[in-house]
């Protein structure tokens, strides 16, 4: 049983659509109690760093995450801010963020880049898988995924790395390190590239 947060942050109806057309089936979780029903976990997110954080906490499901993925090692996928939240800090604020990976969300800078670009990035843009994972079985990467922010992960363990996309200049698009995966995309909005994903997720 896949497991959707709910704590006000993300297209949930969106990747719930999607495991319904596949036939997997899911929750939507808004109670800690709620997770002990589920086998893997996806955190959706939107909008700021900080006001992200700070509602996972106002919800109580920060602390039962932390069991569920640390302790009893179930499968987690951040998505987009919820990728960023595993982080331990973002420069978009001043907020904690979960540090189950190690790195900082960084902004883009224009001076950094090496051609004309448009700050949010937003639009399709290919991955780079960085080390062999599961998660992009079956995927044709020709086709790509649609991205939306102006913040980026910068992991401090190369290991860590698991896609990277060029966007000015190259940055991390996906993370995994054990049990814990998030991706800067969003896969629910990446038609058949981003329903391969999650199911190959639901599959792990």
């Amino acid at each position: 049983m896949i497991a959707i947060i709910n704590y006000g942050s993300g297209n949930i109806q969106a990747i719930g659509n999607i495991y319904t057309r596949l036939n997997i089936p899911y929750i939507v979780v808004s109670e800690p109690e709620q997770l002990n029903e589920a086998t893997k976990i996806i955190l959706p997110g939107v909008g700021a760093f900080d006001q992200a954080i700070n509602e996972l906490e106002k919800s109580g499901l920060r602390q039962s995450l932390n069991e569920h993925v640390l302790q009893r090692k179930k499968n987690i996928l951040g998505i987009c801010v919820g990728m960023q939240l595993l982080a331990h800090s973002s420069e978009e604020g001043i907020a904690k963020g979960l540090g189950w990976i190690d790195g900082t969300v960084k902004k883009f800078e224009h001076s950094s880049f090496t051609q004309a670009t448009h700050l949010p990035h937003m639009g399709w843009n290919n991955v780079e898988p960085k080390k062999p994972n599961e998660l992009f079985e079956e995927v044709d990467l020709n086709f790509g995924y649609y991205f939306l922010h102006s913040y980026y992960f910068s992991c401090n363990q190369q290991e860590d790395i698991l896609s990277v996309t060029h966007y000015g200049k190259q940055f991390v698009s996906a993370v995994s390190s054990n049990n814990i995966y998030g991706v800067q995309f969003h896969p629910e909005k990446s038609h058949q590239a981003g329903i391969q994903l999650l199911k190959n997720f639901a599959n792990l």
